[in-house]
């Protein structure tokens, strides 16, 4: 597709893979509207990068709500959704909640698939375009400690090749992104970044690949894809 001129909502796009992805979309001439709780620091990152910004929680039906409007007032319709949005919760088998799984599936699945929902309305009307959902190594290969997080991977990672197989006659690309340990405040102590490591992974290289996916001609698009360091040990 052409990011020029396209119109693309970016969840949890305040920092992280979110802002980095949004801020080369901008770059690329795209209008795009980043979400995030946190309204003050929401709103500094837009004016930074030089997107939108709104303030939504997109783990509620009203915030989804808040959004798809302003998809409709601040970009005037959607090319692209990047279901960004995530959170995790760790801990043994013997010491997880019920509360821990409702918290991470609130946002990493319910939140995916009601924005998801909303965007299919979009493109299967228009018969086009492109809903990108960011998971996780953790949705192919589960891990110590892993299980609330792994699991709402997981079912990403299903609800991709559903929406795959429901969207594809509409001319719409379903594609999911598994990113492995990459230096971003995710599940950071006040959501502070990370600082870089040189063998680690960076936003950089995650919005990279998003960005890149989406410039391949519509008549084709990547399925999958994983992103892992070469060397990270």
């Amino acid at each position: 597709m052409k990011i020029e001129g396209s119109r693309i909502l970016v969840t949890g796009g305040s920092s992280g893979i979110g802002k980095e992805t949004a801020r080369m979309l901008v770059d690329k001439g795209a209008k795009v509207l980043i979400t995030g709780r946190d309204e003050t620091k929401t709103r500094e990152v837009a004016k930074e990068i030089g997107s939108m910004a709104l303030a939504a929680d997109i783990s509620t039906e009203e915030g989804i709500d808040q959004t798809f409007e302003a998809v409709e007032n601040k970009l005037g319709g959607l090319d692209v959704l990047i279901n960004n949005a995530g959170i995790g919760r760790f801990g043994e088998l013997t010491e997880i909640t019920l509360k821990d799984f409702e918290d991470v599936f609130s946002t990493n699945v319910y939140g995916a698939a009601l924005a998801a929902q909303k965007a299919a309305r979009i493109f299967k009307e228009q018969k086009h375009g492109n809903i990108i959902n960011i998971a996780s190594s953790a949705g192919v290969k589960g891990f110590s400690h892993g299980t609330v997080y792994a699991a709402s991977k997981f079912a990403l990672r299903g609800m991709t090749e559903c929406w795959r197989a429901e969207l594809r006659p509409y001319n719409v690309r379903v594609i999911l992104v598994n990113p492995s340990e990459v230096t971003t405040a995710f599940n950071q102590p006040g959501r502070k970044e990370r600082e870089e490591v040189p063998n680690k992974l960076r936003p950089t290289e995650i919005a990279h690949s998003i960005v890149s996916a989406l410039e391949m001609d519509d008549r084709g698009f990547i399925t999958e894809l994983s992103v892992w360091a070469t060397n990270p040990f």
